[in-house]
């Protein structure tokens, strides 16, 4: 009934299979791997006919993670898995990107790739088998894809190198970078680093792109016994209408090239193409709308790359290396914790740093377990900042993915969460885009989280790469404009400090790139960093000496935890009630750290002595004012250190004989109080008559004689 075909290798200390026949079979292609204990299922179809009148290629790649993989049962009423997780989002745009380029030009097929996490054995994380699976489903099912494609994950733990390290090893390791590539050269690149090197970073990208060459032979070996008949696709050929599309547009093309100023450049291109359509109306053409928009893209390309390859100078007037005009702003808001605004050119981030208290934390459900995250990032991206109208409120993958590319090239600078206890959120708003408005968010939020009094370890800037490649000459371009991205071959991001890189993002459209080339590019990003960093200097140079007006203070103190419920009280009635009369957030956590936050420092002076008086050990000798609680016959009982009572026996009231306690004392007297022991029963000894009731003062052995 089924015809299974199954590969095996040891890949990193562990045994990775791919198996296709046996599941999805009515899918174009549907590869089964499995590696440890980890299995995902990779499914690809294809429509069999082209979209019509589309000038793009139809992809979409969704990676979902079941919770009965890690043996769970998802939260909620519906009990059922939702909207996809960020964690979802971001490994379908991993995916993705490496495959995207490598579709046959012109293929407009809808084609949808499906990852779904089968089994998860909380070790190996799922995003790089997914991608393996993928590559396999896609190079077995016929459709027009020029893999396959491998990939791998490279941690750096004393100095070298480790190929898929597990889960619960990446926290001491100093990068968390993940490769993908084709035989011959590196496609994609997604990582985290702790300030390393340049020469690291490309070395750890090296050693990715060889330590995946087995797993691409092992798909190679899998597609010659099993692949589907390769699809009878040939793209359509337009070479004999591009003299024409030349003839027509190229003088208004290279004329609104020529302009630097973006939107000018925009409205000259927009009347050069709609005069070559309206000339091609007039007469008898079969051409349709996409096909000539993308010829006129074509042109478009030709002109721009081939001047950047022969003069040096791009479309604004700089030269290969200079970064636009820089201006970093800090606290130009009121009332915010922390603020800034770094606008590059035409690119321009608004940032602003919230911080918070533990009760502000994510908390995050994922398959491998549920954690708490203190660090937050939230990347928009308005329709106004391209001068548009648009959809808003809505977060596409995009912006996810944006926002954590600055979250991981941050997190590298975060102070220790014990010298820092504050939960922080930056929001980046794009206020204006022509370019890399993902690295002037890095730069925003760096400026942002200082100006609120965040104590980074160093200020950390970002700046976007790109390259122009034709056969075996090319041009590496820093801090890249909009139109260099669209038309160009690499987006090539590098974020870091001055000691390192922190993160490291690459794209390529075309079918990869060389050592060589990644090697000018992390020289030639240095240099970009160095130049920003220096910018931003002019404005703040470290964090703030301290917070801003209106944001929360933490104070922390360490409690036994055997007076965790003391303070907790039964359903947490003690605590509301701290909170409620001071004022002061109250955190109290397992091992007996209590964080107390508010704006007032009255409040937390207020809860924090509460707090004490409720944890703390009373001291014998020293003296202490109470209430009177309760008159008796033989003494009254004071109330002296929290909810501590204690009795005065009618004997230590007054230096003299007194005859009864109510000729004394009444309820709810204030009175002064020596702690002077514990009986055999640890029944607490209070003395009023050492204690001058008016001072507070112990009455010394010379005047307790007279």
């Amino acid at each position: 009934m089924f015809k299974i075909t199954k590969k095996t290798i040891q890949w990193g200390g562990r045994e990775l299979t791919l198996e296709t026949g046996h599941v999805a079979r009515q899918a174009d292609g549907a590869v089964l791997a499995t590696y440890g204990d980890t299995t995902v299922l990779a499914t690809i179809v294809s429509d069999r006919h082209p979209k019509p009148n589309l000038d793009f290629f139809p992809l979409t790649v969704n990676y979902q993670e079941k919770y009965f993989a890690a043996g769970k049962i998802p939260g909620g009423f519906f009990k059922r898995e939702g909207r996809p997780t960020e964690k979802e989002t971001l490994t379908s745009r991993l995916i993705d990107r490496p495959i995207r380029p490598l579709f046959v030009k012109g293929f407009k097929n809808e084609t949808q790739v499906i990852i779904t996490c089968m089994s998860h054995d909380l070790e190996n994380d799922p995003d790089i088998l997914g991608l393996v699976a993928a590559s396999a489903a896609l190079t077995i099912s016929g459709v027009p894809f020029q893999g396959p494609i491998g990939g791998a994950r490279v941690g750096f733990f004393d100095g070298e190198y480790r190929l898929n390290p597990l889960i619960d090893d990446l926290p001491d390791s100093d990068l968390d970078l993940i490769v993908a590539g084709t035989k011959d050269a590196v496609l994609m690149v997604e990582s985290e680093a702790s300030e390393l090197s340049e020469d690291v970073m490309l070395g750890a990208v090296m050693f990715g792109h060889r330590e995946m060459q087995p797993v691409i032979d092992m798909i190679v070996d899998m597609a010659e016994e099993c692949a589907k008949e390769p699809w009878d696709f040939q793209p359509p050929d337009l070479s004999a209408h591009e003299a024409q599309i030349r003839e027509l547009a190229e003088d208004g093309l290279r004329a609104a090239y020529a302009e630097q100023v973006k939107q000018v450049r925009q409205e000259k291109i927009s009347a050069a193409k709609k005069a070559a359509k309206a000339a091609l109306a007039e007469g008898e053409t079969e051409l349709s709308d996409n096909d000539i928009g993308g010829l006129l893209k074509g042109l478009e390309s030709d002109i721009v790359r081939t001047s950047i390859l022969d003069t040096s100078s791009r479309i604004d007037g700089r030269d290969l290396s200079t970064v636009r005009p820089i201006v970093a702003e800090t606290g130009v808001l009121p009332r915010t914790h922390g603020s800034s605004i770094f606008t590059r050119g035409e690119t321009q981030a608004f940032v602003v740093t919230t911080l918070g208290t533990g009760d502000d934390e994510q908390l995050i459900d994922a398959l491998a377990g549920t954690y708490r995250e203190s660090f937050m990032l939230h990347y928009n991206f308005p329709p106004f900042s391209v001068g548009e109208t648009g959809r808003t409120g809505f977060t596409g993958r995009r912006e996810v993915g944006h926002g954590k590319l600055a979250w991981r090239a941050l997190r590298a600078v975060l102070p220790a969460k014990d010298e820092f206890p504050y939960t922080i959120r930056n929001v980046s708003e794009i206020t204006e885009s022509n370019g890399s408005s993902s690295m002037a968010t890095v730069c925003g939020a760096s400026l942002a989280m200082m100006d609120a009094g965040v104590p980074l370890k160093r200020p950390v800037a970002g700046i976007a790469m790109g390259l122009i490649k034709e056969g075996e000459r090319f041009a590496v371009l820093s801090d890249i404009l909009g139109d260099e991205d669209h038309l160009g071959d690499m987006d090539f991001k590098v974020a870091g400090t001055s000691e390192g890189i922190t993160s490291l993002q690459m794209d390529i459209k075309i079918t990869g790139i060389t050592e060589e080339i990644m090697q000018v590019a992390l020289t030639q990003a240095k240099g970009g960093r160095m130049h920003i960093l220096d910018e931003m200097n002019k404005d703040l140079t470290e964090a703030r000496p301290e917070l801003g007006e209106y944001a929360p203070r933490i104070e922390t103190i360490k409690i036994p935890v055997d007076k965790i419920r003391d303070v907790i009280g039964a359903g947490g009635k003690v605590i509301r009630e701290i909170v409620e009369v001071t004022g002061a957030k109250v955190n109290v956590e397992d091992d007996g750290t209590v964080k107390v936050a508010s704006s007032d420092g009255p409040s937390i002076e207020a809860a924090l002595k509460w707090i004490r008086s409720l944890t703390a050990e009373p001291e014998v000798g020293v003296i202490y004012e109470g209430k009177v609680v309760k008159v008796v016959d033989f003494g009254a009982f004071v109330n002296f250190f929290g909810p501590k009572d204690g009795l005065v026996h009618i004997s230590q009231l007054a230096p003299g004989r007194v005859e009864k306690v109510s000729d004394v004392l009444s309820e709810g007297q204030k009175v002064w109080v020596k702690l002077m022991g514990f009986d055999d029963r640890g029944k607490v000894r209070l003395s009023m008559k050492v204690v001058d009731q008016e001072t507070g003062k112990e009455i010394k052995s010379e005047e307790k004689a007279d």
